[in-house]
């Protein structure tokens, strides 16, 4: 199997872990909307869904576990769970890590109106070398029309 087609799948278990949070938690309003102890509660969700794939038993399981664990890493060490900076951050959590802010900005969420596009890539391009892999940021941005495409065509019943 090729890496993309496992990131494909591994990709899709980056937040299994949010299922040990509430939803009181999880879709809680507002701007500062978490206490230092509900904070604690969702930077936990990376370490509980990496526990789920504890025991690897193929690529896909590894992938899974590292996405999940990484995915909020940042590339200068400031990220969570164990400020990992740099190449230490496992590739496909560096990807995960754009792909999921992309996400979020750009989707409707009880505690906020979805960014558009251009204020999601604007987002993102400053987060270029201190949030996210610089080259992560270059290659999301070179196949931006294909996101656009795609995104385009979410909830018309299409596969992506």
């Amino acid at each position: 199997m090729k890496y993309r087609d496992i990131l494909k799948i591994a990709a899709k278990c980056h937040d299994l872990g949010k299922v040990g949070v509430s939803d009181v938690i999880l879709k809680k309003p507002g701007p500062g909307r978490f206490t230092p102890e509900e904070r604690a509660i969702m930077m936990g969700h990376t370490c509980v869904g990496a526990q789920l794939f504890t025991e690897p038993e193929s690529d896909i399981d590894e992938m899974s576990r590292d996405v999940a664990l990484h995915h909020h890493e940042w590339w200068d060490g400031t990220g969570y769970p164990n400020h990992l900076c740099g190449n230490a951050i496992p590739l496909c959590a560096r990807i995960m890590a754009v792909a999921d802010v992309f996400d979020a900005l750009v989707t409707e969420r009880p505690y906020k109106k979805a960014f558009s596009v251009n204020e999601a890539y604007d987002i993102i391009r400053k987060g270029r070398g201190s949030h996210f892999d610089p080259r992560i940021v270059d290659a999301f941005e070179a196949i931006r029309s294909q996101i656009e495409e795609i995104q385009a065509n979410v909830g018309d019943g299409s596969e992506i």
